[in-house]
């Protein structure tokens, strides 16, 4: 059976630079910071104080007050942003086949706040105060269950926690869902909140966070000589993923067709790329092989770049290897510098961004870039967006546990 043509309908996001779409490319583009000072809980004691926080998200804008006691941040980030998504792409989800239609989501931790609340109960209260929602909450797929639920999406529904490249696996999985005619639909992405006092603690504690908290909004930099760790964010980016053929009979706008998709392991260290970033380059490598492209046609890559010394240089040199003389031509930025990281949920925001910038022909810029590590010679469009006609570009997500990731999306051609 030939393999079926995968293409982009809709798109959500959750985020600290906004919840419409729009709204965060004009803040990517314009190289503004959605990090501050963290207000969710008191950080007094904690050595970093700063975040991508999504402070004027209201989980009441998808559910109601006794529902959303019932669901964790992550999962009401998903809702939020399926609900967006799915008014974008269209459907009127009532009136398709049910079966049809899936989820696929990724997050890299799942419902940290639920497991932190009930385990606080569970010393102070005792275990017969412990909440009956407790595991519903904190599960990683409860995200993809309750989207599944709201929209009655009986198709495959999935969960992927892969760190930091849960989001971009779990694309890959929802376009090989509907490259095999499984589905037509699929909501897919990531949501992560991990914006907690535990998550916070533990990532201060393996000295990834950078500590740059009287300046905030340049706390991000990404293949930055004075980088010194990244940005914990929280939010949520969901795509819908739909046939080319489904898409086309109900004369859906096509904002992008998936061009390739690969994944690989490092098999090295739990916590640290390969120096030679030869995993990251295999992902790239085969992703660009499925999308039946050449390596000049790849005009611009979304770098996973989270601002920390190791990874960005490791994510240079895994390029390097697989463009060789065509590296120096590519366009390359890291939208990380305004966002930070969004853990499970990044490569999900990371997609729509990169999608928009093939859309508009324009390369969002790498915030606060100031100063270029002589490591990271190559074109990371420093501070200022620029014009650039895209046909082909490429999403790199990389997490802990050696895990890699790689799509390709293109400009959608009967």
């Amino acid at each position: 059976m030939s393999s079926r043509r995968v293409v982009v309908t809709g798109m959500g996001v959750v985020t600290a630079l906004g919840e419409e779409v729009e709204t965060l490319w004009d803040a990517l583009v314009a190289g503004r910071s959605g990090v501050r000072r963290i207000t969710r809980f008191d950080t007094s004691g904690y050595d970093v104080h700063i975040g991508g926080e999504c402070s004027e998200f209201d989980p009441q804008c998808v559910v109601d007050r006794k529902q959303a006691k019932r669901l964790d941040r992550f999962a009401q980030f998903a809702l939020a942003a399926g609900d967006s998504a799915a008014k974008d792409c269209g459907i009127d989800f009532a009136k398709i086949d049910p079966w049809r239609v899936g989820a696929m989501l990724g997050s890299g931790i799942g419902g940290l706040s639920e497991l932190e609340a009930q385990h606080l109960r569970l010393i102070h209260k005792g275990p017969e105060r412990v909440s009956a929602f407790t595991i519903p909450k904190l599960m990683v797929n409860a995200a993809s269950g309750h989207l599944s639920i709201r929209f009655g999406a009986r198709g495959p529904s999935t969960a992927v926690a892969s760190a930091c490249a849960s989001a971009t696996n779990a694309m890959g999985d929802a376009m090989r869902c509907i490259q095999r005619g499984e589905a037509d639909v699929m909501f897919t992405g990531g949501s992560e909140a991990a914006l907690t006092p535990l998550g916070v603690a533990a990532f201060s504690a393996m000295h990834a966070l950078s500590t740059r908290n009287d300046d905030p909004q340049r706390a991000s930099r990404p293949f930055d000589r004075d980088r010194d760790g990244f940005l914990l964010s929280e939010g949520a980016g969901l795509l819908i993923f739909e046939a080319y053929e489904h898409a086309r009979r109900r004369g859906a706008n096509i904002y992008a067709e998936v061009k390739g998709f690969a994944a690989s392991a490092d098999a090295g260290h739990i916590a640290q790329p390969l120096d030679d970033g030869s995993g990251a380059a295999r992902a790239m490598r085969t992703a660009i092989t499925e999308a039946c492209a050449n390596l000049d046609e790849i005009s611009y890559i979304n770098a996973h770049a989270t601002s920390t010394p190791l990874g960005d240089v490791a994510e240079i040199t895994a390029i390097k290897s697989v463009f060789g003389d065509q590296a120096a031509n590519l366009a390359i930025s890291s939208t990380k510098g305004a966002l930070g990281h969004l853990l499970g949920a990044s490569g999900g925001v990371e997609a729509i961004a990169t999608i928009l910038a093939m859309r508009n022909n324009v390369i969002p810029p790498t915030a606060n870039l100031d100063n270029p590590d002589p490591a990271c010679d190559l074109n990371l469009t420093p501070l200022t967006a620029r014009d650039c006609r895209i046909n082909l570009a490429m999403s790199n997500s990389f997490g802990f546990g050696g895990h890699n990731a790689a799509i390709v999306f293109g400009r959608c051609e009967d």
